[in-house]
């Protein structure tokens, strides 16, 4: 019988997570397209010319995840769960440490004419964001869990089920919950629904 490509992933991640480092080698050839499209739409919301590309962000969670090494890997929406909690907190730090540049950390002096050309940021965005869904985290972590696998992981209803150990019909009705308390915490308005 043939191994299918979830189960495949599912069995590297278990013999990594048991120390076989030849797995980490097998596993990423298998994941890497993958890992790309959860990056792409990580960024698919900031401003052009993003100094992060895709490739860039790959790679950066692909270092972070070797030294996750102690990871009891579950499976392959857990380690997607975690790949897109690492894209996240890597973007959120990007924008801090570019806020934290805007407003005059490390600042070189420039003239008014070079300021004039400062591109728009959306990094605001993502901060706010970020913080809505730490204050989702302590009003309802599963909620927030469901929100970051299937809005940042770009999981499926099901897949996020199986990561999460809950059923379709609860993952929906979190997902559609935590959609309009963040609509309302980010705009600061209700949502009417027609």
């Amino acid at each position: 019988m043939a191994v299918s490509g979830s189960q495949q992933i599912t069995h590297l991640l278990l013999a990594w997570g048991q120390g076989d480092h030849t797995a980490l080698e097998a596993l990423m050839p298998l994941v890497y397209d993958e890992l790309r499209k959860v990056a792409a739409r990580h960024l698919r919301g900031q401003r052009q010319g993003h100094t992060l590309q895709t490739t860039a962000l790959v790679n950066e969670a692909y270092l972070r995840l070797i030294d996750a090494s102690q990871v009891q890997w579950q499976n392959r929406a857990h380690f997607f769960a975690v790949a897109a909690h690492l894209m996240r907190r890597i973007l959120v730090d990007f924008a801090r440490t570019r806020n934290y540049q805007k407003r005059g950390g490390g600042a070189q002096p420039v003239s008014l004419d070079e300021a004039m050309i400062v591109a728009p940021e959306r990094g605001a965005d993502l901060l706010a964001l970020d913080e809505a869904l730490t204050r989702l985290q302590a009003l309802n972590a599963r909620q927030a869990q469901v929100v970051e696998l299937r809005y940042f992981g770009g999981l499926s209803e099901d897949e996020t089920s199986e990561a999460l150990e809950i059923s379709v019909r609860t993952v929906r009705r979190d997902w559609n919950f935590a959609r309009v308390w963040l609509h309302r915490e980010l705009t600061g308005r209700e949502v009417n629904d027609a």
